[in-house]
């Protein structure tokens, strides 16, 4: 759910109704619950409801923050393999490299004395 979305009274009322619950089971003073419940009522967007929950459990998982996606490494399987490919390409491809290097270097040495004066 898109958390920059505005919210309307039913959500403030039910965020409100949540915290009255942590209240009641000890987890905020009075205080605490007087601040929140001002900044549920101030609340214009779900993004604003996080922090009032942030460091209580989550009841629905409604005000729990958006986790930010994880960032895709690859696994040491996906890069072993990676590498194993590497060699064998290097390895299987070698000889023909190998062997095209040597024509180069004898076709033009062939040409090279082509050109030489018979005499020299």
């Amino acid at each position: 759910m898109n958390e920059h979305l505005r919210i309307g009274d039913a959500e403030r009322d039910r965020a409100a109704s949540d915290l009255a619950e942590h209240y009641a089971e000890g987890r905020l003073t009075a205080a605490e619950h007087a601040e929140r419940l001002d900044r549920i009522w101030a609340a214009r967007t779900r993004a604003d409801l996080v922090p009032v929950f942030g460091d209580l459990p989550a009841r629905t998982g409604a005000y729990a923050a958006v986790p930010a996606r994880p960032r895709h490494r690859p696994s040491s399987v996906v890069l072993a393999l990676a590498g194993v490919l590497l060699v064998l390409t290097v390895l299987t491809h070698l000889p023909f490299v190998l062997v095209a290097l040597l024509l180069f270097v004898v076709v033009r040495r062939h040409r090279r004395r082509a050109w030489l004066p018979s005499g020299t």
